[in-house]
């Protein structure tokens, strides 16, 4: 399997965060397409600065883009990386049709956390986008415990240098994508992907507590139902479907 053009994969032993090591790399001016793997990190961070189990076998990857735009826009590419990770994992998975995603960050395989997204940015000083990266890490061959949920791997198992290539690819596609079409068609493969409509789900630290949902607005917003009225969520966590 080859890179995408324009892509460049750095490949650690060990490194303290992935994604450190991209957000050095950016702000010493690395050019958009460098991804970074490790085979082990000893200071991974997940959403909200919780710390993030590296074992070796899993997949820890961070990848660099320098999309124009606003800051606003980060949302959007968040999602574009979920759909370029579902399609990965369900390249290899028996069971594909087990992966679904969760608004915003994460990979499910049967309900339970596999695979989870971390998007981080900086501001040029014109307040636009000046880079972004992702940070995913996906568990290929340990499901690491964590204090308020569950977690599992894949289906099916693979090198981590391979599954990060298959990652690229997809990931690059949908920029391609994205860039020609706009947002839409990220939007619509996401809700492909995502919790069955009418799903109820539960929401922490939200403006609702729970609603059924109903897709994805136009900003990429989470759309719920909830006492007979369509809510856009555009910060919270979801939970585990009520």
């Amino acid at each position: 399997m080859t890179l995408p053009p324009g892509w460049r994969l750095e490949v650690h032993e060990a490194l303290s965060s992935t994604s450190d090591r991209i957000g050095e790399a950016a702000d010493a001016g690395e050019a958009a397409g460098l991804a970074v793997l490790a085979r082990r990190q000893t200071a991974g961070r997940g959403r909200s600065g919780r710390a993030w189990a590296s074992p070796i076998g899993n997949m820890y990857l961070s990848m660099l883009l320098r999309p124009s735009g606003p800051v606003r826009g980060a949302a959007q590419w968040s999602l574009l990386a979920g759909v370029a990770l579902a399609e990965a994992a369900r390249q290899i998975d028996p069971a594909p049709e087990l992966l679904r995603l969760k608004w915003p960050n994460d990979l499910l395989r049967d309900g339970v956390k596999c695979a989870g997204i971390l998007t981080e940015t900086a501001l040029s000083p014109e307040g636009s986008l000046a880079w972004l990266s992702f940070g995913i890490g996906v568990n290929l061959t340990h499901a690491p415990s964590l204090p308020d949920r569950p977690t599992t791997c894949l289906g099916a198992a693979e090198p981590p240098e391979v599954f990060a290539q298959r990652l690229i690819a997809r990931l690059d596609y949908w920029c391609r994508r994205q860039a020609e079409e706009g947002f839409a068609p990220v939007r619509a493969a996401w809700v492909a992907l995502g919790p069955a409509l009418g799903t109820r789900l539960a929401l922490r630290d939200g403006p609702i507590p729970e609603g059924n949902f109903l897709g994805l607005e136009e900003d990429g917003a989470i759309l719920l139902e909830w006492q007979g009225r369509r809510h856009a969520i555009r910060s919270g966590e979801l939970g585990s479907p009520a």
